[in-house]
């Protein structure tokens, strides 16, 4: 596609009355006879993982039929909107997530489908989105961000004597003993992505301070490596990397600058409601897709062995407590309506990404979410079938709006792998994967 017009450039402010406001990309700022392909409004793959604890009631999340004609399921009925860009998939297992210490290891293993070796020190798997952030994500500020709605318990049954408590805590892995630790104060979070400082003054004020000492660090260090030896050398030089990394991602920030969104007042910290704090996280991630600080995102919606209450919807009990249901069918409506909720609020993600332009399209155009989780029946603490949806756009790489049922056992990790494919990731193997799902082929 090629638009003719006038340009105008992607750093253009709105200013007045001391006030700075970034404008959205607008074809304006598009080159007149330039193709889209070469422009800031260039189609860009995201990939998303939306992580829920304890599982689902399957019979209330699988649809019934099969194929392009299935009905959403009770659990899912809030994506009716998205049903077009929806699709469920049946028959999945991850069988690197089987083990007796189930809380403390199911989380960890979701996104790598690689059972960690039977120590306190990590070792697992490299995760899909941190495939996915070395290979898509290093032309943004940020190549990944991990979210999370609440902190990790860290103790009790989230532990474990062999495994410890790294898995029980976070989804994502950047190597194969590396955990990445989910944010869950918007407030931080904030800061991380725009900068410290209550105004886009004092954070320009504070990145100028920031960059000028990373400049007299790698003056200081390049003096003190002449005088070293080759072991403190090297020590040197992996402190070093790090230095370099952050240099790096000033200045993809400086090229953000005036960026594609204006940016909302800063969080006070953790909201005192949970639906409060789930929107807040949600409308983070959209405004780092937005704003092209990030093209891999990756979000626990609530901690392994959550002890929150849904006053709000009626059921005070203790998530946890209630996701061991023994059958009791109060029990089970509790956790039907806790787990609709959580789908309600992913479908809200949903709405803004797509009412957001983004070039010739809207956001959720070029992105594709994993939304589960890694446990099936939480009263048995089991690994099949896996409640599992890809929802989004995928740039059309994807056949969508289908619920697919696959042979029992298929490795979750096939759906991981297609994923990646589609988001441009070329890789031959995810943990225990046997290849990509063919169904979904366009």
């Amino acid at each position: 596609m090629y638009l003719t017009r006038k340009h105008l450039s992607r750093r253009t402010l709105l200013r007045g009355a001391g006030a700075a406001i970034a404008l959205p990309l607008l074809d304006a700022m598009v080159p007149a006879q330039t193709a889209l392909a070469q422009t800031a409004a260039r189609r860009k793959s995201r990939l998303g993982f939306v992580y829920f604890p304890h599982g689902a009631i399957m019979d209330r999340w699988t649809p019934a039929m099969d194929g392009p004609d299935y009905q959403l399921s009770p659990i899912l009925e809030p994506l009716k909107a998205f049903r077009e860009r929806t699709t469920v998939i049946s028959g999945l297992d991850n069988r690197p997530a089987h083990s007796g210490a189930v809380h403390a290891i199911v989380p960890g293993t979701w996104l790598s489908c690689v059972h960690p070796r039977e120590t306190q020190e990590v070792h697992a798997g490299i995760t899909a989105d941190q495939i996915a952030a070395a290979h898509i994500g290093q032309e943004t500020p940020f190549p990944s961000l991990e979210f999370a709605s609440e902190p990790p318990l860290g103790t009790g049954a989230a532990c474990d004597r062999v495994y410890g408590c790294t898995y029980s805590s976070t989804i994502s892995f950047r190597t194969e003993s590396t955990a990445l630790p989910m944010e869950y104060n918007p407030r931080k979070l904030f800061q991380r992505l725009f900068g410290k400082g209550n105004t886009l003054e004092q954070r320009e004020l504070l990145a100028r301070q920031y960059k000028s000492i990373l400049d007299m660090i790698r003056e200081d260090a390049a003096a003190l490596s002449a005088r070293l030896g080759p072991r403190d050398r090297a020590a040197l030089g992996n402190y070093l990397e790090s230095v370099r990394e952050i240099e790096r991602r000033i200045l993809v920030l400086e090229e953000h600058r005036g960026g594609e969104v204006e940016v909302p007042e800063v969080p006070a910290g953790i909201p005192g409601k949970f639906d409060e704090q789930l929107t807040l996280m949600f409308d983070m991630m959209v405004l780092a897709f937005q704003a092209d600080l990030t093209r891999v995102v990756s979000f626990m919606m609530a901690a392994e062995l959550s002890g929150r209450t849904y006053g709000h919807l009626g059921v005070p009990d203790a998530f946890h407590a209630v996701s061991h249901h023994g059958n009791d069918p109060q029990k089970i409506e509790k956790l039907v309506r806790i787990q609709t909720y959580h789908t309600e609020k992913f479908a809200a993600f949903l709405t803004k990404l797509s009412e957001i332009q983004d070039g010739d399209g809207a956001l959720l155009d070029d992105t594709l979410l994993l939304y589960g989780s890694n446990m099936s029946n939480s009263d048995r603490h089991n690994q099949f079938p896996l409640p599992t949806a890809l929802v989004g756009g995928s740039g059309g790489r994807l056949r969508m709006g289908q619920h697919l049922r696959y042979p029992d056992h298929t490795p979750l990790s096939n759906v991981l792998l297609t994923m990646l494919s589609a988001g441009g990731v070329d890789v031959e193997r995810l943990g225990d994967s046997t290849g990509t799902l063919a169904e979904f082929n366009s």
